[in-house]
């Protein structure tokens, strides 16, 4: 079996579940899960993020001088039916080195399908599957972009924790979104020569995306807790703490990679503007404190009766 077949056939065991009603944007019951930034979504839906902001420096290597990097992102998703959705992702990047030109271009164009399988409103859960496609080459090999494509099924989940008992009420905002997923590319290595006429090979591994957010929602504290007389703009708040991991499996392996990313987000009814830190969990992961903002729109709650809605009602 190839990987496309192994990728399709992953999605369809996932999809096996029994049909579930679901909700816009990211409800279970009285949960409502926001749109997180460096860890993908468990929900499907009707979005758009423009822009998505990130900066973040990385320290010199074998391959080159340290750099520091801003992307600009624009990701969009539409639902067909109600429990399935298609994405679109692209980044724009600008590289400043400390030594050479800078370097500007667009990073691979990235499409994504999703199925929310599971919704349990009483216990505030969600679980999908879905399956990432990073085309190779649709970038500029300036900014980084390969040349081959890599696909990537993987599980998301949500789950708020308002289900817990009466002495526990203040942990009830609580709740932990992930995803669990394994990049497969579509080339096992790359051989490159240099100036010098010396070769050079790069193995590319399968590796494992992991990632989570803890989320602590005021607007359900203030809602299903307890009104603490918390004012605007406050009282929309949400704290997140994400965690953003890759670990290679495979081909020389090597050490996981990633960041932790702690910040704020603000939900109003039609938008949501979210500010993160971006520190890395160690040093090829980047040098430094970096940062991540975004302006996110609810498609479904500003256009419901037009592109805010599934393409297939039932």
């Amino acid at each position: 079996m190839n990987r496309f077949a192994w990728c399709a056939a992953v999605v369809s065991a996932c999809i096996a579940g029994a049909p579930v009603p679901t909700s816009a944007h990211g409800f279970a019951g009285k949960r409502f899960f926001p749109a997180t930034l460096a860890t993908d979504d468990p929900f499907v839906s009707d979005e758009l993020s423009l822009p998505t902001i990130t900066h973040q420096r990385f320290g010199a290597s074998d391959e080159g001088p340290a750099v520091r990097e801003t992307d600009f992102s624009v990701d969009m998703s539409k639902r067909i039916t109600e429990r399935f959705g298609i994405g679109f992702d692209a980044t724009y990047k600008r590289l400043r080195p400390d030594e050479g030109d800078r370097q500007s271009g667009w990073d691979n164009v990235a499409l994504s399908a999703k199925y929310q399988w599971f919704t349990d409103a009483a216990h505030e859960a969600i679980v999908s599957a879905g399956v990432d496609w990073d085309i190779g080459g649709s970038g500029s090999k300036r900014v980084g972009a390969e040349s081959f494509s890599t696909i990537t099924p993987a599980i998301f989940f949500g789950k708020g924790f308002g289900d817990l008992p009466a002495d526990m009420s203040m942990l009830r905002p609580l709740a932990v979104t992930g995803s669990l997923g394994v990049a497969f590319p579509t080339r096992a290595s790359t051989t490159t020569i240099d100036d010098d006429g010396e070769e050079s090979v790069d193995r590319h591994p399968h590796v494992l995306q992991w990632g989570f957010a803890l989320e602590y929602s005021i607007p359900y504290l203030q809602s299903y807790v307890k009104d603490m007389g918390i004012g605007e703009p406050f009282n929309r708040m949400i704290p997140v703490v994400e965690f953003a991991l890759e670990t290679p499996l495979d081909r020389g392996r090597g050490a996981t990679t990633g960041t932790i990313n702690p910040g704020v987000l603000w939900a109003g009814q039609y938008t949501q503007v979210s500010v993160e830190a971006v520190i890395p969990v160690n040093d090829r992961s980047g040098k430094g404190v970096g940062w991540m903002a975004q302006l996110h729109f609810f498609l479904d709650d500003l256009f419901p009766t037009s592109i805010g809605r599934p393409l297939v009602r039932n």
